[in-house]
């Protein structure tokens, strides 16, 4: 069985910084680009990172670009996002999300193949 558990998720005031978890399992990880999205009440949901594998190549959304940093641990099958600077419009539901490619990644949800249930990220001013 697929899965993505997001953790890491938590209440924080502007300017603080959080990590995110996505522990991974029942796919072979290392096959599979796993990307970041959130989704704020009342709007899309947004793509947010991702980074591929081999390569290790990665992308950011223009918003959290020298912000957010996003890893990926293969020995343990999960993938970080680093969040530091985080800002009030930063607050969302933030899921991990996985796609079979071998090549770079794209942050475009229709992309992406399974899904984890999300964290919550409130960012208070």
């Amino acid at each position: 069985e697929v899965q993505l558990v997001e953790s890491g998720g938590g209440s924080v005031r502007a300017g603080g910084s959080l990590r995110l978890s996505c522990a991974a399992s029942g796919f072979t990880f290392g096959d599979y680009a796993i990307g970041w999205f959130r989704q704020a009440p009342g709007k899309e949901r947004e793509g947010v990172s991702c980074i591929s594998n081999p390569d290790g190549s990665t992308m950011y959304t223009n918003s959290v670009k020298g912000r957010f940093t996003i890893s990926r641990d293969n020995a343990k099958n999960t993938v970080y996002l680093q969040m530091n600077s985080l800002k009030p419009e930063d607050t969302a539901v933030y899921y991990c999300a996985a796609v079979r490619l071998s090549e770079s990644c794209v942050i475009v949800a229709s992309e992406y193949d399974y899904w984890g249930q999300g964290t919550q990220v409130t960012v208070s001013s």
